[in-house]
């Protein structure tokens, strides 16, 4: 049975569930793992979900590398636009860290040349988690005085990336901020905190360019309440600085049957403000080799949630559900 969207939300996938090793990241020349007959896997893996999904989804947005090859990324996006889905970009950064004035040139040197890809294919928005290195060891929580400095660092070098990149007469209309959970991230560890660094990036811009990436999953692992989440994403969508809502099981990141409420109540809160534009769901692959590290730090994340599904048939389910949920929210007049 297919679901009409009764809603003017657009709906979509992150489609991390096709794994990032053998899926999503290129290899050392740059090019993306194909399936047998040749195809990007990531192509072959929409083209799949596209056909078995109840509901018609309208976006994707795909993590982007940098150093992968220029036809490389010609080919996916051609074979995603096949698919009628606009696409946006997730601006991946490794092994550099956004804080540290000393890795300043090497993270705008990477967020630049993706920032350009996005421009040149059109992207109407792009997302990234370029506030912190990924899952180091070397870093510690940053508070007070040290958050502040992190906060300065961040927004130095993101307007770096703005103004190199030409972001500024650009069809890139906004550029989304996530924040991850404890363990992956040291310091931009809740919502309140990714906050901190979106609305001093648009003060010192002088335009809400930057917004706030809400994901149900880190928020519900963050160590602030339903409530307290409901309360920060009122005051941010009143700024004018509330973006993408992903919703993503919290721990797992599986099933979405595995979410103990944090999805259906921050999405709610989200409909309620009247700035949700878009929302994306979220699954991984619970043997990605390339999450290996999110399994030491939370041997949740490594269970198989799956019910004798494949992948794309829980991400099918999954986007059922969110489609049944934005159309009895706008059933209910809050969309």
């Amino acid at each position: 049975m297919k679901i009409p969207l009764k809603s003017t939300i657009r709906l979509g996938v992150v489609p991390t569930h096709l794994r990032f090793v053998g899926g999503l990241v290129p290899d050392a020349d740059g090019k993306y793992p194909r399936d047998a007959a040749g195809v990007i896997r990531i192509v072959s893996g929409m083209q799949e979900l596209c056909a078995i999904s109840p509901v018609k989804f309208s976006c994707v947005q795909v993590s982007f590398f940098p150093g992968t090859a220029p036809t490389e990324v010609d080919e996916l996006i051609a074979g995603l636009k096949a698919l009628d889905l606009e696409v946006d970009f997730i601006l991946m950064v490794g092994g550099v860290n956004p804080m540290n004035p000393a890795d300043e040139d090497a993270v705008v040197a990477q967020l630049v040349p993706t920032l350009k890809a996005a421009i040149a294919h059109g992207a109407r928005n792009v997302s990234s988690t370029s506030i912190e290195e990924w899952m180091s060891a070397k870093e510690a929580r940053r508070d007070g005085a040290a958050f502040e400095a992190a906060v300065r660092q961040n927004v130095k070098v993101h307007l770096r990336a703005y103004e190199e990149a030409g972001l500024a007469d650009s069809c890139v209309a906004n550029w989304h901020l996530e924040f991850l959970r404890p363990g992956e991230f040291k310091t931009f560890t809740s919502l309140d905190r990714g906050w901190a660094f979106v609305s001093a990036a648009n003060r010192a811009l002088g335009r809400k360019f930057f917004k706030q990436l809400v994901d149900a999953a880190h928020c519900g692992d963050s160590g602030l309440s339903i409530a307290d989440n409901a309360a920060l994403i009122a005051r941010i969508a009143a700024a004018g600085e509330l973006g993408i809502f992903h919703a993503s099981a919290t721990t797992t990141r599986g099933c979405l049957s595995t979410d103990d409420g944090w999805i259906g109540a921050l999405l709610t809160a989200m409909a309620r403000t009247g700035e949700l534009r878009q929302v994306f769901v979220e699954l991984f692959d619970h043997a990605d080799p390339a999450l290996e590290m999110l399994r030491h730090l939370d041997p949740g994340h490594g269970i198989d949630t799956r019910d004798g599904r494949s992948y794309n048939e829980v991400c099918a389910d999954a986007l059922a559900d969110i489609a049944r949920r934005l159309n009895n929210l706008a059933a209910r007049g809050i969309l």
